[in-house]
């Protein structure tokens, strides 16, 4: 029996392993959605807004190495993927996006709700195409997915509504032919010109990030023969960031510590492994520089590299560690462990809900927190002693986090991801509701802002429906917090960052989940230990400090400066008033 153009693409998808489609319903997508309707084991998530599908899907993507699938209609529809996409582009992480088209005869005649998707998605997609006739299929199928396996990104598969329903001349089954990637490292002389460098150095210092995930044993081996500190980008919180690891100083940037930019800016020597951390501003100067990356456009990028050497991270050290010669001299890693600890005490105090009670806390509070509301650390560091040892977090971009770099721990088994690279708000609740489908037996907990949550609210409605008991923690501060702090450290008084919010706890409890409001600070712990034992969806709206300050790992004079001037500014009224 003869297939058409949907069933082909939906049992292909199904034998490729992926469990969930997520979209939005549309005419273009008839075909389509009505072959999932029929066919077992896949089933269609139909979200509020194709953001969200995106969204999702690239989170199950990244969680499991996979590939993620997302829908959107013809037009409009097909436009909203386009921040989920590039979040995912930009993520390296395999994502098809099945799109929908107007009638063929129509492209071209600027048909209501025509757009050029080959066009609108060329930045975005590593594949993009049209099917015109049936006989294209599966082939065309085929190229989409091995691009986006291949090249760890999106590839964009249009579909006319037309051709949905059509048959195939050729009725033979998609084959994708999908091999392991190469596992490569750089050649012996590239090798032994890097450690030569390095053996020269007395302080080396060690940047690891997410490529260097899959080498733990191996980065562990290379710490301790060259008693290296090791500061960690957000996303190698996932895999370093555990009291086994006895070298990791925290993270470096604005969400970072004093102790990181210490270790990095004494070092003699920095090696970077699998990581293409963008901050310019945070690398030390003067320094010599060997860079390991899988991706040979990434090194020297941020930094000007000594030697760089493309290959696998884990294949690399393990070819490069016999060359280097054990450094007896510990001061460096010991000065910047003994820094890390000093500032995880203080933040540690500022989690403590009692931390207002005490005289430094009530000084404090003078300055920063009158109303003593509760402080986002404390609200963090519950979350943390709370969750599960194998819960997943997600997180919103900004202020939230910033709270979950320090102080929640990726201790265990525990899984993280965020919007990381494109920087989306947003983001925290959709990849949520991916990760719970992607893992329904597992703690979701997702770090959402204020201003994130509200961006994408409709799509509580999404968990409701399909009662995904995700844990959303909502940094409920009434402001755009990130920028916030943004305009005052350039001498700017806030403007357009506060937030009109609704009790975001009554919301959820409109549309159906458990929603709890906190307000007192001696009811904090209780609350969120009662939001993680409740089943179901929970949403846990916590009004927090909006004038909590992060401090970043390496404060200037001019940013302490321009944050009084704005303060100044702030207090006294405008000549316009």
């Amino acid at each position: 029996m003869a297939r058409t153009v949907a069933q082909v693409i939906v049992e292909a998808l199904k034998d490729l392993g992926v469990q969930q489609v997520f979209g939005v319903v549309g005419d273009a997508l008839n075909p389509l959605t009505e072959a999932i309707r029929t066919t077992d084991g896949l089933d269609w998530i139909g979200c509020r807004h194709e953001e969200v599908a995106a969204f999702a899907a690239g989170a199950q993507s990244q969680l499991s190495g996979d590939l993620g699938v997302c829908m959107g209609t013809v037009g409009p529809g097909s436009v909203h993927l386009l921040n989920g996409l590039y979040d995912a582009a930009k993520s390296h992480t395999p994502i098809l996006a099945i799109c929908g088209q107007v009638p063929l005869a129509e492209v071209g005649s600027d048909y209501f709700q025509e757009v050029d998707n080959d066009l609108l998605f060329r930045d975005v997609a590593v594949y993009r195409a049209t099917i015109t006739s049936p006989e294209q299929m599966p082939r065309m199928l085929e190229s989409a997915v091995r691009a986006a396996i291949s090249q760890g990104g999106v590839a964009v598969l249009t579909v006319p509504g037309d051709l949905g329903d059509q048959e195939l001349p050729d009725d033979r089954p998609a084959r994708f032919a999908l091999d392991r990637r190469a596992v490569t490292r750089p050649d012996d002389p590239a090798l032994a010109e890097a450690a030569e460098l390095l053996n020269a150095a007395s302080r080396v210092t060690l940047l690891v990030g997410q490529g260097a995930r899959a080498a733990r044993a191996e980065v562990l081996r290379l710490a301790e023969l060259l008693a290296a500190p090791m500061v960690l980008t957000l996303k190698a919180k996932e895999g370093f960031e555990d009291a086994d690891n006895v070298f990791q100083v925290g993270q470096t940037g604005l969400i970072g510590n004093p102790a990181a930019a210490h270790a990095l800016d004494k070092g003699d020597a920095l090696l970077m492994l699998g990581t293409d951390f963008p901050y310019r501003d945070w690398y030390p100067e003067d320094c010599k520089v060997v860079q390991i990356d899988a991706r040979e456009e990434h090194l020297g990028r941020r930094v000007p590299v000594d030697v760089g050497l493309t290959g696998d991270v884990g294949a690399t050290l393990r070819a490069l560690l016999p060359l280097l010669e054990a450094n007896s001299d510990r001061a460096h890693l010991e000065d910047a462990r003994e820094r890390f600890a000093q500032w995880q005490e203080g933040q540690q105090r500022l989690a403590d809900p009692r931390h207002e009670h005490r005289w430094t806390g009530k000084l404090r509070a003078v300055l920063d927190n009158r109303d003593h509301q509760i402080r986002p650390e404390a609200l963090a560091a519950a979350v943390d002693r709370y969750a599960d040892d194998d819960a997943v977090f997600t997180s919103d971009t900004g202020m939230a986090t910033v709270w979950l770099s320090r102080f929640v721990t990726m201790r265990g088994d525990r899984r993280l991801i965020g919007s990381y690279n494109l920087g989306s708000m947003a983001s925290a609740m959709p990849q949520a509701l991916g990760a719970q489908l992607w893992a329904p037996d597992r703690q979701i907990v997702a770090f959402c802002g204020d201003g994130g949550l509200s961006m994408l609210l409709g799509d509580l409605m999404t968990i409701k429906t399909y009662q995904l008991p995700v844990k959303l923690v909502v940094f409920d501060n009434r402001r755009l917090g990130m920028v916030k702090l943004e305009q005052e450290q350039a001498g700017l008084p806030e403007f357009g960052t506060e937030l009109d919010n609704p009790d975001f706890a009554a919301v959820a409890t409109a549309l159906g989940l458990t929603g709890i409001r906190v307000t007192d600070p001696a009811e904090l712990h209780d609350s969120v230990r009662r939001a993680f034992e409740t089943p179901g969806p929970v949403l846990l709206d916590v009004l927090t400090n909006p004038e909590e300050v992060a401090v970043p790992g390496k404060p200037t004079v001019g940013q302490g400066w321009g944050f009084a001037i704005a303060k100044v500014k702030e207090i006294l009224p405008s000549r316009e008033d």
